[in-house]
Order: structure tokens, then C-alpha cells, then sequence
């Protein structure tokens, strides 16, 4: 459909049209190259890590981390079910056991609580998720997984940016994967990226990245024989796509400015609707903005019936997200549990347009189609 206002518009400008020609042009390096290192660095100076290592996508690199990590067949991992598949389905590429936990209705993380009884014996990782922007309460469970010794991943794909107490998402775990793709705070089309202050992490997640390969030099340009140490896969972000990632990062605050500048304007707009609930956060907790969601008090009916009339004035809304355990996919791997927090606020969330380039005359759209939705 081509719809009016869509959920999002990506942002860019002639430094990025300029920066993937020179690549092209160069008529070498477009797979492996010096984007790539460049891009590497600026992510971990941006997040504040010694380390990144960029892939081809947020999923591969969460895949890659596990690995990393020797996370193995009859390993359990917590991780939300209110989160994009990937972040349960990693778990299964390496043959552990994804195990859900509830979420808490301020930030529509892990809820800490619940994460703690779902810890066993067999418990290796947990792995919460910064929703659309915002940070989850990580401290809290920062502090479960020193006490139980686990691994803490943040699966920050969404969250570029945000910062508690001026501390950056990304940096309270063992690991952090950032995703890179096309509605993200900054976009490389795909991409994603795991930062990391380890040292051995680092190296193994460059080996798995391009099979196992130890590579001193550039591979398509070295007559050398590098040798094969580990098991590993094609992972890797090509040089070209690393060159858009260039420009791309170098805008990124003025991006998050603007997403918080349209943000605000739509939660005064929005916050006279009685009926829903706007995105606030605590004062010390930095939000983003990649995505707007509102909760529909009332629940699924209403909220599906706002999503349609929205769709026929040429506005897109989308529910991020539907529970994972409810999934044909995972029932028939015999999730019978329930969540109720998960489930409830599923039923409740729509995410509106959001993008930096959103002006004023669509957020008035936006928050005046609402209000007429909400008198009938």
C-alpha cells in the first residue's frame, strides 16, 4: 500500500550518496575493506566498548554471540516473548533452549522478578531487550546475572543511543548486538553489530564471522595462506554497505534529536486522549524513539479498530509486537505457558509513525485522527 504517512522514512542526504560511490568507483574492496574497521571504530567510540564487530545483519550477529560464548544443546537462555523472533530463535541456531519470562509494563522489558524463577540449573544466558528506543531495566537485572554468574546480552537492536544516567545501552552487559536495519536509528538497509569490552570475544567473534578464517591481512588481496582454526560462516557486512554506515553514524545524535523533538510534540498532542497511554519514562532513562508506541487502555477490540480507521485516512500503524510464544512455531514446540503482562500489553501497544523527517502538518494528522477516533 502506499500509504501517506508511513511508519517510517529513512534519512539520508548527499554524504551518504557520496561515500557508497567512492566505494563503488574505487572498482575494488567492495566486500572486504577499510570501511569496515572504520565503521568497527566509530561504533565502539559512539557506545563507549573497546570492541565492535559489524555482520550482515542484527540476527546474524546475535547468532554469532552465542556462539562466541559456547552456548550449546541443553543450555537455557530467558529472553522475552514480546520482542522480535530473532532474539528467541537465536538460542535455537546453536541448539539451546529460549525460555520466556514476563515483561514489566513501564518499559516493556524483562520484568527482573520474573526473570529470577525462571532461572534453573541449566540457565546459561539472559538475554532482555531495550523496546523501541527506550532502556529496560538492565541494572536490575545486571545484578541477577553477576549473582547467578550467567551471561548478560543486551539485545539493543532498537535502542542506538539510549542511556541511563548517561551510560549507553550496550555497555551494562558482557555483550550488546545493535541492528542496523532499514527503520533503525541510523540505517545501513541490514546490518547489525556486537560490541564487547572482551578482548577473546572479540577474536572469536571475527573468526566465526568469515569461517573461522585467521586473517592478518585482506583475504582478496593477500596471496598468503590463512589458515582455517574454527568452524565458521559468511557473515560479514560487505565494505560497501560498512561505507553508508560511515555518514550514517556521523549524524546519528542530530537523528535522535530530531526523533525526541517529533516525540514530544506527539505525546502533548496525544496525552488528551484519555483512552491511551503515551510514552513517558523515568527522568534519568534517555529515550530514542525508534519506535512510538501508545497502549489502547481498553484493550485488542478498540485498539485493532484504531488501526484500521488510521489506515484509511493513508496512515500506517503497526503492532510491535505479538507474542512470540503464541506463534504457530513455537506451540508446535510445545510453548503452553502463559505471560500475562506480555499478553496484555500486546494487546494494548500501536506504534505510529515516527521517523526525523516527520513534520509537523503529519504529526497533526497523526494525533488529530486519533482524537476523532477516540469521540466516536
Amino acid at each position: 500500500m502506499d500509504w501517506k504517512i508511513p511508519l517510517f522514512k529513512i534519512y539520508w542526504d548527499e554524504e551518504d550518496i557520496k561515500a557508497v560511490t567512492e566505494t563503488i568507483k574505487s572498482g575494488k574492496d567492495w566486500a572486504i575493506g577499510p570501511n569496515i574497521n572504520r565503521f568497527e571504530e566509530l561504533i565502539a567510540e559512539y557506545i563507549r566498548t573497546k570492541y565492535c564487530v559489524v555482520f550482515n545483519s542484527g540476527t546474524s550477529a546475535l547468532h554469532v554471540d552465542l556462539l562466541a560464548y559456547n552456548i550449546k544443546q541443553g543450555d537455557e537462555i530467558i529472553v522475552p516473548s514480546f520482542t522480535f523472533i530473532s532474539t528467541a530463535n537465536a538460542p535455537l541456531f546453536v541448539g539451546a533452549k529460549p525460555v520466556f519470562a514476563d515483561i514489566e509494563k513501564e518499559n516493556f522489558g524483562l520484568d527482573p522478578e520474573d526473570v529470577k524463577k525462571k532461572i534453573t540449573e541449566k540457565t546459561k544466558a539472559i538475554i532482555p531487550i531495550h523496546y523501541g528506543g527506550r532502556p529496560c531495566k538492565i541494572k536490575e537485572l545486571k545484578e541477577i546475572a553477576e549473582k547467578h554468574n550467567l551471561i548478560l546480552i543486551e539485545d539493543a537492536a532498537e535502542s542506538f543511543g539510549a542511556k541511563i544516567d548517561n551510560k549507553k545501552v550496550g555497555t551494562f552487559g558482557d555483550s550488546a548486538m545493535f541492528s542496523f536495519c532499514q527503520n533503525k536509528i541510523f540505517t545501513t538497509g541490514d546490518g547489525g553489530c556486537i560490541v564487547t569490552n572482551s578482548k577473546e570475544m572479540y577474536e572469536k567473534l571475527k573468526l566465526i564471522r568469515s569461517h573461522g578464517r585467521l586473517e592478518a591481512q585482506d583475504y582478496f588481496s593477500s596471496t598468503e595462506y590463512m589458515d582455517y582454526v574454527s568452524l565458521g560462516y559468511n557473515f560479514r557486512m560487505s565494505n560497501i554497505v560498512a561505507s553508508l554506515g560511515l555518514p550514517q553514524i556521523k549524524k546519528v545524535d542530530k537523528l535522535i534529536e530530531m526523533r525526541r523533538k517529533n516525540a514530544e510534540y506527539m505525546t502533548e498532542k496525544l496525552s488528551e486522549i484519555k483512552e491511551i497511554i503515551t510514552p513517558k519514562l523515568k527522568q534519568n532513562y534517555f529515550q530514542v524513539y525508534q519506535m512510538y508506541t501508545i497502549r489502547v487502555k481498553s484493550g485488542k477490540e478498540k485498539r485493532d479498530k484504531l488501526k484500521e480507521y488510521l489506515a484509511k485516512k493513508g496512515i500506517m500503524s503497526k503492532v510491535y509486537f505479538d507474542p512470540i510464544h503464541l506463534t504457530s512455531f513455537y506451540k508446535r514446540l510445545g510453548y503452553n505457558i502463559k505471560l500475562p503482562m506480555t499478553e496484555k500489553i500486546s494487546e494494548q501497544v500501536l506504534t505510529l509513525p515516527m521517523h526525523p523527517d516527520l513534520n509537523k502538518e503529519e504529526m497533526d494528522n497523526i494525533c488529530n485522527s486519533c482524537k476523532e477516533f477516540f469521540k466516536y
